[in-house]
C-alpha cells in the first residue's frame, strides 16, 4: 500500500469536493453559510476506519477496492449509494 499516493490523492479529492468552500443553506429565517461536512477516514499500520465505521483490516476485499480508488485518484465507489449525486 502507497500511503504517501494515498495521502497526495486524499488532498487532491478533498480539493474536488469543495474543502475550504462554504456554500449557502437557505433556511426560514434567510441564508447561511455551511461547510461541507467531511468523511473522516482514519488509516492504521493493519486496517482503517471510514465515516466512523467499523474497523476494516487491508486484507478485506472492500477496503483494497477503497483503497485502490483513492490511489487511483477517484473517490471510493463504495460511497455511490450514500452520495448518488457526487460527494
Amino acid at each position: 500500500i502507497d500511503f504517501d499516493l494515498i495521502l497526495e490523492n486524499i488532498k487532491y479529492l478533498n480539493l474536488l469536493a469543495g474543502e475550504g468552500i462554504s456554500q449557502i443553506e437557505h433556511t426560514l429565517q434567510g441564508a447561511r453559510l455551511r461547510q461541507p461536512e467531511p468523511l473522516p477516514l482514519t488509516l492504521y499500520k493493519n486496517g482503517i476506519i471510514m465515516c466512523n465505521g467499523a474497523f476494516r483490516p487491508y486484507q478485506d476485499p472492500s477496503t483494497q477496492q477503497c483503497l485502490q480508488d483513492i490511489m487511483d485518484g477517484y473517490f471510493p465507489s463504495e460511497l455511490q449509494p450514500r452520495y448518488p449525486d457526487g460527494i
